[in-house]
């Protein structure tokens, strides 16, 4: 009798790649995996909730005070969160930098305990979503498997914008100018980090790189619609899922129909702690004749809906996005996918990170509208969503890409893939 395989997930402490692995997951455990969830310590009793086993690690020492999920980055993001309203290449300095820099710094703090996890469980195969190398996991000698679940120009390529700009691919005036500031920033982060996960047992990082391709199995997950056009093409053990939808949400009832566009608002769960801003959209939203479906997020006891809003602190956006006719979004990675999966057009109000990258990879493939965040006129947004709702074509092209995704599950050909890295070990 074949002995039970063991899949081990460490996804980065925020909720995108927590939920693009939890749908592997779910597949691998119905398939007779065991199925075990390496999760920040604030997302305690999260994964349990769904049925699978939890080993807890922490980022850094522990506060006085009981976290909610994803605390840790929740509260980098409110500290650095001024700089949000700065171009993209400030960002580099304000944001960027510090953030690679509380990445590599959690790394740190973890490798021991993830040591010990790997140690405990003997996993047949690691699967981790970040965007920061954990040494402990290629120093551990067995298979791992690396999921890219930001925007796929993390992937670096020098005939394509350079990540977390949001420049356009088809004007380069400012590419190099913004490389040259991202690697001014990065460096010495990136050398010292290089060096550590060295010291503990990892190959040493490639220049620029923060984390290591897996030598068994690399899964990205972009659309085909919104892919862009590399002119280096990625190894063999890279493979793009271009979706990845989780069957595990709550099931979530949309109000009744009364003939008026339905629109789903969420700034993620990072996004939407920005109260300022959220007062602003549901201030100007409230005054259209549409209706709205709002994920309040963190801070939802700090401001009120309109009366044609309904929603809560938390939704289960994969069942509230079948309903609706048009997403309001931060563009993080998982909810453009997502809104591709279920033919969606969407408005994006990028904030951080990738979503830059995203929002302009939505307004130039013509799957949506970018606005800048901190930045738009009211008739901006209120603008946007007439038309998204009234013209056919997104709609149009988004139900046909649509109906394309949905003909290969993201789920299902990643579960497929690790399977046989945990398998045969290849």
């Amino acid at each position: 009798m074949q002995r039970k395989r063991t899949v081990v997930f460490f996804p980065e402490g925020a909720f995108g790649p927590t939920n693009n692995c939890v749908g592997i997951g779910d597949v691998l455990r119905k398939r007779g995996f065991d199925v075990v969830f390496v999760v920040e310590e604030s997302f305690a009793g999260t994964l349990e909730a769904k049925g699978f086993e939890e080993r807890l690690i922490r980022l850094a020492p522990a506060p006085d005070q009981p976290e909610e999920p994803g605390q840790f980055w929740k509260d980098f993001i409110r500290d650095t969160a001024p700089v949000f309203r700065t171009s993209t290449r400030d960002q580099l300095e304000g944001f960027i930098a510090p953030t690679w820099q509380a990445l590599a710094d959690g790394a740190r703090y973890a490798d021991d305990r993830l040591v010990e996890v790997f140690t405990e469980l003997e996993p047949d195969v690691i699967v981790e979503d970040n965007v920061c190398a954990f040494p402990a996991i290629p120093a551990s000698g067995r298979p791992w498997v690396r999921i890219v679940s930001c925007n796929p120009l993390e992937l670096q390529d020098p005939e394509l914008p350079p990540p977390f700009s949001g420049l356009p691919l088809d004007d380069r005036v400012e590419w190099e100018d913004f490389r040259r500031e991202y690697a001014a920033q990065l460096d010495p982060i990136q050398e010292a980090f290089s060096e550590f996960c060295a010291a503990r047992g990892a190959p040493p990082l490639l220049p620029l790189e923060m984390i290591h391709e897996s030598p068994w199995l690399n899964l990205m997950l972009y659309p085909r619609e919104l892919d862009y056009p590399r002119s280096r093409q990625l190894g063999r053990t890279w493979h793009n899922l271009e979706t990845c939808v989780r069957s595990t949400d709550d099931p979530w009832q949309p109000p009744g129909d009364d003939g008026r566009g339905l629109v789903y608002v969420s700034l993620g769960s990072l996004g939407s702690a920005d109260v300022p801003l959220m007062k602003r959209i549901v201030d100007i939203l409230g005054g259209t004749p549409h209706r709205y479906v709002v994920s309040k997020g963190p801070q939802h006891a700090e401001f009120e809906l309109a009366d044609n809003m309904v929603g809560a602190e938390f939704l289960p956006q994969t069942s509230v996005l079948p309903h609706v006719d048009l997403v309001i979004t931060h563009g993080g990675n998982n909810t453009t996918t997502e809104c591709m999966w279920f033919g969606k057009p969407m408005v994006v109000l990028p904030i951080f990170w990738d979503q830059h990258d995203n929002a302009q990879r939505v307004h130039e493939t013509g799957f949506g509208t970018r606005l800048r965040t901190y930045a738009f006129d009211d008739a901006d947004l209120t603008d946007a969503v007439d038309r998204l709702l009234a013209g056919p074509d997104a709609r149009a092209r988004a139900a046909t890409a649509s109906a394309r995704l949905q003909q290969r599950p993201g789920t299902l050909i990643a579960a497929d893939l690790i399977a046989r890295v945990a398998e045969r070990g290849n």
